[in-house]
């Protein structure tokens, strides 16, 4: 099947998107899309891969759905466009890293500027209908996104997986890590922060990580 992706992935998952999961998911969601509101835009499904190539992938964060309500999602996530509210957990999430590593939190909260650098901000599932959370989940995105993540542990060395929630943390199950770090904690939001998201220190630990293995470490 013919997907519009940066070059580098579409060679490496180029026999996911052969597989009959996938296209039954691309009639899927060329439906939705054609029948209601999905976000993030079309042309923004796959922007995280597109902004974060194969051979610069130093770290991962996983999220689980993008955002549904309107002008939210990007395709990157957690991250919001210039101009829109900041939510809730990424203010979390800069509030961490202030206190974490010093840095002031940020005035926006598009956070292309960490793709930029090798962080490919993957969510589980890559659409999603208008107000209603989770409604494109068990069609086929998890299976794409576990072999993503497979593909990264697998091809790649001292990659960092930054793993927030129980979701998330399933995932590592995905992950060789005896050549990778997998640092996990709870969820950002503001019902889960509290419990140890805030002190899980995981921007220095990844930093210090990157460093050690002869990379550089990430402008947060």
């Amino acid at each position: 099947m013919e997907v519009r992706i940066e070059p580098s992935w579409k060679t490496l998952l180029q026999e996911e998107f052969n597989k009959l999961y996938f296209e039954e998911l691309v009639g899927f969601v060329k439906k939705e899309y054609e029948q209601g509101t999905v976000y993030p835009k079309a042309g923004n499904i796959f922007k995280a891969f597109n902004l974060c190539p194969f051979d610069k992938v130093k770290a991962v964060i996983l999220g689980q759905d993008p955002y549904h309500e309107p002008n939210q999602a990007q395709g990157l996530c957690f991250s919001v466009p210039a101009g829109v509210r900041i939510p809730p957990s990424l203010v979390n999430i800069y509030k961490e890293i202030q206190s974490d590593i010093g840095t002031p939190p940020a005035a926006e909260g598009d956070l292309t500027r960490w793709a930029s650098q090798g962080v490919l901000l993957l969510n589980a599932t890559l659409t999603v209908q208008a107000h209603k959370a989770g409604s494109h989940q068990g069609k086929g995105w998890e299976t794409f996104t576990d072999a993503v993540i497979k593909t990264i542990s697998q091809e790649k060395q001292n990659i960092v997986f930054l793993l927030w929630g129980a979701y998330a943390i399933k995932k590592s199950a995905l992950i060789d890590q005896s050549k990778h770090l997998v640092l996990t904690s709870p969820h950002p939001s503001p019902l889960s922060a509290h419990r140890g998201f805030f002190g899980n220190r995981h921007f220095s630990r990844t930093n210090a990580y990157l460093t050690s293995t002869g990379q550089q470490p990430i402008v947060w």
